[in-house]
């Protein structure tokens, strides 16, 4: 039975790097016999030109119907001043994660030892990293209500949005980060702002009454400005951490520079039976689209979450995930992770390299 994946190019480099991804996928398609069944759809700020939405409904039926979608990244300038925020490309990325429910975002953070100089840390404090970032998704000041900016009767305007989880939410994305320790390394650090913020004293709560379900995992906590000092002081101390919406969006861009370069960085966004959305971390980097510069290993790795998480293709996973480190072995970079002595290339040549590796 074929295994059917929804490819949103989406906007900026997002087609470029979808590419070499879909290249990557037909090609241990074709060695593993994975039978996948790729189809495309629109979504952003592309969606929005076409049909008038981020997030049209023919995208969200195929996307429902699937066993996992891969996007490549959503946005750009041309559509910042939509007066309507609905209808910013942001606001269909939100919409599909809320509406299938995708509350659970793993982000791997992984030094290959290639590229110990890439990063801007020293060799000794990252080589060796490996972290993951368990964010949650679909809830938080993202996504609570009431929010916008009114007007008050001074005539100053002000802008405000709520920050909210209940229990269940927490406890649920508790749960996956414990399990996730329980696979790695068997540590869990709870990042949250439980000294100014009620909420977190909530989440700070929960957590702890979880760690009574899984003896063989070490919780501990620590406030998300520590976290941030923490992950360029000495981020080996980590090896899972567990946080709301907002600091992992934050947190995790920061632990993207650990390894020389957010695109690098892969991401899995699953549902409760681990369907799910994989995407690269970085954004949409309107400023290099359509230059042939953007890396695109960091989708390539997404689409190796997506066999491993969704589609229990744990040997192709294995396979990308190898060709990925062979390339860097041969000494080939884009732009971003070029360091002297390198060799450069673009993005088609890199997917290539990925290939022929395979191969």
């Amino acid at each position: 039975m074929s295994k059917n994946i929804l490819v949103l190019p989406g906007d900026g480099i997002g087609p470029e790097i979808i590419a070499e991804a879909v290249k990557v996928l037909n090609c241990v398609n074709a060695r593993f016999n994975l039978d996948l069944a790729l189809e495309e759809g629109l979504l952003g700020g592309a969606a929005y030109e076409a049909e008038g939405s981020p997030l049209p409904d023919s995208t969200f039926e195929k996307a429902r119907a699937c066993d996992a979608i891969l996007l490549g990244a959503v946005g750009g300038p041309q559509w910042d001043k939509l007066e309507n925020r609905d209808l910013r490309p942001e606001a269909g990325l939100l919409g599909i994660r809320s509406r299938l429910e995708l509350f659970g975002n793993l982000r791997p953070a992984i030094l290959y030892p290639q590229l110990a100089d890439a990063s801007t840390l020293k060799p000794e404090v990252v080589s060796g990293l490996d972290i993951l970032i368990v964010r949650e998704l679909t809830g938080g000041i993202y996504f609570g209500e009431p929010r916008g900016v009114r007007t008050l009767e001074n005539g100053e305007r002000q802008g405000y949005n709520t920050y909210v989880y209940s229990e269940s939410e927490i406890r649920r994305i508790g749960r996956v980060a414990f399990e996730s320790a329980q696979k790695r390394g068997g540590k869990l650090c709870s990042v949250d702002k439980a000294n100014v913020l009620e909420v977190t004293v909530l989440w700070r709560e929960i957590m702890e009454d979880l760690a009574s379900e899984y003896p063989d995992v070490e919780l501990s906590h620590m406030y998300v400005d520590n976290a941030a000092m923490q992950l360029v002081r000495a981020p080996k101390q980590f090896d899972v951490l567990v946080t709301g919406n907002m600091f992992g969006d934050i947190l995790s861009d920061a632990a993207a520079m650990l390894t020389g370069s957010i695109g690098m960085l892969p991401s899995a966004s699953l549902d409760k039976n681990n369907k799910g959305m994989y995407e690269p971390c970085h954004g949409s980097a309107p400023d290099i689209a359509g230059q042939g510069i953007a890396n695109p290993l960091a989708t390539i790795l997404s689409a190796s979450m997506m066999l491993r998480y969704s589609l229990n293709e744990g040997e192709a996973a294995d396979a990308i995930e190898a060709a990925v480190s062979a390339v860097l072995d041969q000494g080939l970079r884009t732009a971003d992770i070029f360091s002297e002595g390198m060799t450069r290339v673009s993005t088609s040549e890199m997917g290539d390299a990925v290939i022929n590796a395979l191969q």
